[in-house]
């Protein structure tokens, strides 16, 4: 009988093998026995679980390294640089064929609408920012920097009655975004923001001081909830980030994947600079044959060994001449002393590469190359140089989009509703009304700082392809490389061709093909006269 049951049992597995269903795990980054993952115990929160908790202590610690670490100030202010610029505006591109009009009208509904809003952004009175303070490009620009650092861009759209322009901006500190008295998040109030059993945001509880304040404030005390929007779709609040996971309610700031290794080679630099100004400070000393207890000896006696001994050692010196290094010998020391020379081995010969590595991390983390952030160009040649700036460019074009798109482009629907209303706009009788086809009369896309050049000969001459074989156009060529608007060139270059003397032809008169290589155009030469 149990020779039976025995026959039924399943058998030993032979040597080597892999039991099915055993300990070992399929994937390794699962395995819980191995050296390298047995201590590996990574928390499984929900996103906001994740963040919230220690998101004032994150954003705190940006805020410092950006303050006073150059690499990181450094990475900030070029990506806001290279993503807003100085001139960040909209193309406005209406959904002509969506509204049932003609691209005539296009064009027309095109040209008034960047002209007023050509006209309110350069307005040096800067009413458009709520404290008249910055022109909408600095906003958008700070508003960015939010985003980079704080891992928050929010702002509020508001109307002022006494203003010419009555929309206005505020970009509000993400700090005032928080929940009313400190209460716990919950299923529908969580860092501030309500939202929906979807998830989506319904309103925003904005702190009225920040509790940081160097002065006592009672408003630091309340809040004002704003809703996202009006109930016919005018943007109120305006709330930008990276939104990683479903149910992530707040951002997280860009610099936190890399602020360990940013504040280790601050720490680290800091020391080897400290290390190096002592070398330089304390080149050479001289040795006593004093020991502490015998110096102890003789400040015991009152003083009057300690003072006979000093005496006794300016008298040699007043001999013999004070000890120099000026020249190759050196003059006799008091009996029992010595020179020393401070070994000035530091900067250690391992910080270089220790700063090159931490700061390719860095580069690796903003999505910017090692060049830009170390601003060490000398390994780099054209080839380099390209690579690296299309996959950089990648990214930049790739945030730009998201952050108009997200935090611009609400601002310029509410703006645009003001000049509908109040009659600015050309708006055909067949027309489509304004708020139900509110997203295709704003359609826009936004510019602002272009890829620029490594060789302007070669780019130029590429750009131009581009364009005689139909994979580009000359908005598009001078929006990337130049961050130009391609209106407002072709009206410059019109008048500059009607100012050209006679017989002289305009550079853009001439052919794409003195650009793709062809035999040079040469202008016409004036027609003579008999006399002539």
């Amino acid at each position: 009988m149990f020779d039976r049951l025995r026959s039924l049992l399943p058998s030993r597995p032979r040597a080597g093998a892999v039991a099915v269903g055993g300990q070992g795990a399929a994937y390794l980054a699962g395995d819980r026995t191995s050296e390298a993952m047995v201590n590996w115990h990574a928390p499984l929160r929900a996103p906001d679980a994740e963040y919230l908790r220690d998101r004032d202590q994150i954003v705190a610690r940006a805020r410092d390294i950006t303050r006073n670490n150059g690499w990181a100030a450094g990475a900030a202010v070029r990506e806001v640089d290279a993503v807003i610029g100085s001139a960040f505006r909209p193309l406005s591109k209406p959904n002509w064929r969506a509204l049932g009009l003609d691209e005539g009208w296009a064009r027309d509904w095109k040209e008034a609408v960047e002209a007023h809003w050509q006209l309110d952004a350069e307005d040096p009175r800067r009413y458009l920012d709520a404290s008249r303070q910055l022109s909408i490009s600095q906003l958008f620009g700070m508003a960015y920097r939010s985003y980079m650092i704080d891992g928050d861009a929010v702002g509020v759209i508001g109307w002022e009655e006494d203003r010419p322009v009555r929309t206005t901006l505020r970009v509000v500190d993400p700090d005032l975004l928080c929940n009313p008295m400190g209460l716990a998040d919950d299923a529908t109030l969580r860092g501030g923001v309500e939202i929906d059993a979807n998830g989506a945001s319904m309103a925003y509880h904005l702190r009225n001081a920040h509790p940081g304040t160097s002065w006592a404030s009672t408003e630091a005390l309340s809040w004002t909830r704003f809703a996202r929007e009006h109930a016919w779709g005018r943007p109120i609040v305006l709330h930008y980030f990276d939104k990683h996971r479903d149910g992530q309610t707040r951002g997280v700031s860009r610099l936190a994947p890399i602020m360990e290794k940013l504040r280790m080679e601050d720490q680290y630099g800091r020391v080897e600079l400290q290390a190096a100004v002592l070398n330089a400070i304390l080149a050479v000393f001289v040795k006593s044959p004093m020991d502490p207890e015998a110096i102890t000896d003789l400040l015991s006696e009152n003083g009057g060994a300690w003072d006979a001994y000093n005496a006794e050692r300016s008298a040699y010196y007043d001999d013999k001449g004070a000890v120099r290094m000026g020249g190759a010998k050196i003059p006799h020391l008091y009996p029992g002393e010595e020179i020393g020379v401070v070994d000035s081995a530091r900067p250690s010969a391992q910080f270089g590469e220790f700063q090159s590595a931490v700061l390719r991390h860095i580069a690796a983390g903003t999505g910017q190359s090692y060049e830009q952030v170390a601003q060490d160009w000398s390994k780099v040649n054209y080839s380099s140089a390209r690579a690296a700036l299309i996959e950089i460019w990648r990214g930049l074009t790739a945030r730009r989009a998201n952050f108009s798109g997200g935090f611009c482009q609400p601002f310029f629907m509410a703006w645009l509703e003001e000049k509908w209303d109040a009659g600015l706009l050309p708006m055909p009788r067949r027309a489509p009304d304004f708020h139900e086809a509110w997203a295709a009369y704003a359609r826009a896309k936004w510019i602002g700082p272009g890829k620029g050049f490594v060789d302007p000969v070669k780019e130029a001459q590429a750009a131009a392809m581009r364009v005689a074989l139909g994979l580009s156009t000359l908005e598009d060529e001078a929006a990337e490389l130049g961050g130009a608007d391609l209106t407002e060139n072709l009206a410059q270059i019109r008048r500059e061709i009607a100012a050209m003397p006679d017989g002289c032809l305009h550079p853009m008169q001439e052919s794409f093909a003195k650009l793709l290589g062809t035999p040079e155009q040469r202008a016409p030469e004036p027609e003579r006269t008999p006399d002539a």
